[in-house]
């Protein structure tokens, strides 16, 4: 049985949208922008969409390179001309200058999500994006990123799982170096899924992750002591999260 936390409270036709575009974004390597080129954007989205990024980006006070370089990044995914870059970046600069969001930005997105969820989906990816850019956000970014995500009239949870996407895909790089996972969404982390996914899936990544530093395997590679060491910290990491989940599913 699964537990309170991987209930499903999206109604069905955003739960079936939501589900189809973070396959899309784990296809793209986590790269929203990618995610953009291959699925598009309505135009009517865009003026939202950029004084959001602006909003987000002077979450802590100052706008970063990362932070432009991806608005950049979006303007050129959806192929805006020089005319709707101008615009593009004078939204990006409203919401730089923003203390909070208008009660009427993105009215078009929250009208619309409930009938047609995949433009108001898109935009929460985007927005998550951008608040993760240094890795694993702040808290003023991630308030940010919730108070947008509230506005264009997804729940919370659509960031919370969006973030937990790029926890388990991309912010942890050195399993062996995490501490014991405490957790049923750090030791998904740990082994590179979310907790929407099926038991047989965690177990599927389970079985792989430990396979790829399993001792029988290692011996016939020619490493050195410390490569070993951490080898062996890592399988003992997967194994701690595997026993965690296998518990946590079986209540």
């Amino acid at each position: 049985m699964i537990s309170d936390s991987r209930d499903n409270n999206l109604p069905a036709r955003i739960e079936a949208e939501f589900s189809e575009l973070l396959g899309e974004l784990s296809a793209c390597g986590h790269q929203a922008n990618e995610l953009l080129v291959r699925t598009r954007l309505p135009r009517w989205c865009r003026r939202s969409l950029f004084f959001f990024l602006g909003y987000i980006a002077k979450a802590e006070g100052r706008v970063t390179e990362k932070d432009v370089g991806f608005a950049e990044a979006l303007m050129k995914a959806l192929k805006l001309s020089p005319r709707q870059r101008r615009k593009a970046i004078g939204q990006f600069r409203k919401g730089k200058t923003a203390e909070r969001v208008p009660a009427m930005k993105a009215l078009g997105l929250k009208l619309t999500h409930r009938l047609w969820p995949s433009p108001a989906l898109r935009v929460a990816i985007c927005l998550c994006h951008a608040a993760q850019l240094h890795g694993r956000p702040e808290k003023p970014r991630r308030y940010r990123c919730e108070d947008a995500i509230d506005q264009i009239g997804l729940p919370i949870r659509v960031s919370d799982d969006i973030l937990e996407s790029y926890a388990c895909k991309v912010w942890i790089t050195q399993p062996e170096a995490q501490p014991r996972p405490s957790t049923f969404e750090q030791a998904c982390q740990l082994l590179g899924v979310t907790r929407r996914d099926s038991r047989e899936v965690i177990k599927r990544a389970y079985r792989k992750k430990v396979s790829e530093c399993h001792p029988d395997k290692l011996a016939q590679q020619d490493l050195s002591a410390a490569e070993l060491a951490r080898a062996k910290d890592r399988l003992l990491r997967y194994q701690q999260a595997w026993e965690l989940i296998s518990k946590r599913l079986s209540v």
